[in-house]
């Protein structure tokens, strides 16, 4: 369920792409700016709503706005500079690798090699994908650095969001505090990118949508697959972004795909009927877990490793005389 949950995210991320090329023309920083706007005002709402809790953690929710907010410039900087193409392969692509790397390093979370095999095969597939276009391609070596950054911005927001969660945050109120912050950051780039868009009924839609679905909606299914899977796994799996964004071009923008693209599609899929592969589950809140020749219930909200250590403390620690065994000796 928690990867559907993020499969059904990134689909709704994938829709970004046609609805911007069915809106009013706009640049694309204001329009950027203004579904982070938004998304995080609809966030703040629906958090208020359901009476979740903004996290407590400044410095934590000031990383995740800054995550977003590089993000979203750095990325639209990147296409401006290297062409659609390479700025999505290089940031799209950059993502996964971060966040396993910062995941590992400061949640302690565990890449395992059916990660790095779906990484792999979806990673190729997205630069297929989108490459196989050809149209646009072009290498510049600030654009690469600058999709760089974007994926590292991406990778940065993952990770601490799941930093956040795994301390018993509600996904809906880190979203929303997140996001909310990251529009009070791009605010001026709204006003010094143009607003005038939004005085038009299709800009004012599109400002709706993009803030509503693939931001509101797709970020609280995001952090809830989140809270549950790994932060490289999480972005792996947003992978299918591209594939979604490439299907709707097809069917709705009349695009043609070459043989490349959809080569690329096919690993993509692949790489995440990897990740679908039944593995070994790690034990849950509430589980019973073998210990030895006895069973142990496993506290709600304590991970497999902790368990471990109290079991084995448990081991070492001395036996309570049985008062009714005192009881029948006597």
């Amino acid at each position: 369920m928690p990867r559907l949950l993020v499969l059904f995210a990134a689909i709704l991320f994938g829709t970004t792409g046609t609805a911007q090329a069915l809106g009013p023309d706009a640049s694309p920083l204001a329009v950027g700016a203004a579904r982070i706007i938004v998304g995080g005002a609809l966030l703040l709402l629906a958090a208020r709503l359901l009476g979740a809790a903004l996290p407590r953690d400044r410095r934590a929710v000031a990383g995740i706005a800054v995550g977003i907010a590089i993000y979203q410039l750095a990325f639209f900087a990147a296409v401006d500079l290297t062409g659609v193409a390479v700025g999505t392969v290089v940031a799209i692509g950059t993502g996964p690798a971060v966040a396993g790397g910062l995941g590992a390093l400061l949640n302690g979370e565990h890449l395992t090699r059916r990660w790095a095999a779906a990484t792999s095969l979806a990673g190729v597939g997205v630069a297929l994908l989108v490459l196989g276009g050809g149209s646009d391609a072009s290498i510049d070596p600030l654009g690469i650095v600058l999709a760089v950054i974007a994926g590292a911005g991406y990778g940065t927001y993952t990770v601490v969001t799941k930093g956040q969660l795994q301390r018993g945050a509600s996904p809906e109120g880190v979203m929303a505090a997140g996001f909310a912050s990251a529009g009070v950051l791009l605010l001026p780039v709204l006003l010094l990118a143009g607003p005038a868009f939004l005085a038009e009924p299709g800009g004012l839609a599109l400002a709706l949508y993009l803030g509503a679905i693939p931001t509101a909606l797709a970020y609280v299914l995001f952090a809830r697959g989140l809270r549950h899977l790994s932060s490289g796994e999480t972005a792996t799996i947003v992978l299918a972004e591209p594939v979604t964004a490439a299907l709707l071009g097809v069917t709705i923008l009349n695009e043609t795909p070459g043989a490349v693209g959809v080569i690329g599609a096919a690993l993509v899929l692949a790489g995440l009927a990897v990740l679908a592969l039944p593995g070994r589950a790690a034990p849950s809140p509430g589980a019973r877990v073998q210990s030895g020749n006895s069973l142990t219930l496993l506290p709600p909200h304590e991970s497999p490793a902790a368990a471990r250590l109290r079991r084995r403390s448990a081991r070492h620690r001395p036996a309570r005389p049985d008062p009714r065994g005192r009881a029948a000796r006597r």
